[in-house]
Order: structure tokens, then C-alpha cells, then sequence
């Protein structure tokens, strides 16, 4: 399975999420439920990834955690916010570049609509 073919899953798992519960609830929930989700269609998610990265010589063993990483090759990070700030998409890039992953979705549970909480980043070429 490539990175769209995850993502579309993603997509849809969580818009399933938000429209049956809202928004309003707490990031780690819709977390645990969109990884059970994820799982029931066949794939592997990992939660609060540790990423390990090396800077001008320097390894730093827990630079960050990944919310999720899907498959070994989706990152997703989550928020429950009312809106995401553009910050909230540049550490998405941050993050896949240190990764080396290719693709990412920063999914805003705290929006209206999930239509409008879906932001997909894209590191290189897919």
C-alpha cells in the first residue's frame, strides 16, 4: 500500500470520528479512536512515536514524538484546537524532514467540519 492509498484511509477514518462525535473532546481521545479505527481497516499504527535525530554532530534522543506513524510511512499529528495555526503545518514539515517520511496530515479535531481540519503535507515527491 503507498502513502496516498494510507492517506485516503486516514482521511476518511477520521471524518467518520468527527462526525459521529464532534468536536470538543480531548486530543489523546480522538487519538486512541482514530488508531483503533485504523487498525480495524488492516493497518498498523504507532502512537507517540519518539524520533531520534542527529544535528551538527549532536543526537538528540527524544527530539520530538509523532502523534502517530502510520504504516511506517504516514505521520499524522493531531489537534483539538477551534483553528490550526500555519505553525502547527510548518512542525508537520519539520518533523517528515527529520523523519524522512513523505507524507503528513495535520488533523484538527476541533474544527467544525473535519473537511476544514485536514491539512496535508507533502516532503519531496510522493
Amino acid at each position: 500500500m503507498n502513502e496516498n492509498e494510507i492517506g485516503q484511509i486516514i482521511v476518511d477514518c477520521a471524518v467518520k470520528l468527527h462526525q459521529a462525535l464532534g468536536p470538543g473532546l480531548l486530543e489523546s481521545v480522538y487519538e486512541k479512536l482514530l488508531a483503533r479505527s485504523l487498525e480495524r481497516r488492516g493497518l498498523s499504527v504507532k502512537r507517540q512515536v519518539p524520533v531520534t535525530f542527529e544535528f551538527e554532530g549532536e543526537v538528540f534522543e527524544e527530539g520530538f514524538r509523532a502523534d502517530m506513524i502510520v504504516n511506517e510511512k504516514v505521520m499524522v499529528e493531531l489537534k483539538s484546537v477551534e483553528s490550526s495555526h500555519p505553525a502547527h503545518k510548518k512542525q508537520l514539515l519539520t518533523y517528515l524532514k527529520l523523519t524522512g517520511l513523505k507524507l503528513g496530515y495535520l488533523l484538527n479535531f476541533g474544527a467544525a467540519l473535519m473537511r476544514d481540519g485536514i491539512t496535508r503535507s507533502i516532503n519531496g515527491q510522493i
